[in-house]
């Protein structure tokens, strides 16, 4: 299965934007509201609320440019470190939500990374009344192997992200809901790897290897 680059790039912005509306139409409408309040209170509490949307904008902006973009801030490899903030921000926003690391690398490939953060956003999605985000990564033998695990109750996961990550998706039948999950196909297809994953109602578990080019990873 191919698909033109243009037509994916496409179907990445329109789930990126899709994601962006929230925060950035929860600013333009906290801007309205300090425009018209007088109320000392009120504003403060606008303020406040201003402040947690601008904070949420940025925060997916940058995981976006990680798991989406070309990532060119940075060399072949890149510090998992920057990997786990961008997690933590996302998952500090909900109480419902807890984080579990357990990546002892330093870096990991660019195409590591961008599949490791697609596969946890999709943990995230399915985490709809909250839970246990865990994500794991090692280098062993060449290879990466990434897993990723997400625990609670009522864990919902689409079907048709499952065939895009398993390649069973047919063209006409790409979304930007599916978007992600056909790239990661894209990129474990390219370089050789593999994507599995396995739904059940109280757990979500994805996983990936891929391997470390020559090179790539100091």
């Amino acid at each position: 299965m191919t698909t033109n680059s243009l037509d994916l790039a496409a179907l990445l912005c329109s789930r990126l934007c899709h994601d962006m509306l929230s925060p950035v139409g929860a600013l333009n409408n906290g801007l309205e509201l300090m425009a018209d309040e007088k109320d000392p209170v009120m504003r403060q509490r606008c303020m406040e609320l201003l402040e947690q949307s601008a904070r949420t904008s940025a925060n997916k902006l940058k995981f976006f440019r990680l798991a989406y973009g070309a990532a060119g801030g940075f060399g072949e490899a890149v510090p998992v470190e920057e990997a786990h903030e961008l997690l933590q921000s996302l998952t500090a926003a909900d109480e419902r939500l807890t984080l579990e690391w357990a990546v002892g690398e330093q870096s990991l490939s660019k195409p590591a990374i961008k599949v490791l953060l697609n596969l946890a956003a999709m943990g995230l999605d399915s985490l709809v009344r909250g839970g246990t985000l865990a994500v794991g990564a090692e280098r062993s033998e060449g290879k990466t192997e990434i897993a990723i695990r997400a625990a609670g109750p009522k864990v919902a996961f689409d079907a048709t992200v499952g065939k895009a990550l398993g390649g069973q998706l047919a063209e006409s039948e790409l979304s930007g809901r599916t978007a992600p999950a056909h790239m990661i196909r894209l990129i474990v297809e390219r370089d050789n790897g593999e994507v599995m994953y396995h739904h059940g109602e109280d757990a979500l578990v994805l996983g990936a290897v891929l391997p470390d080019m020559e090179g790539m990873i100091g």
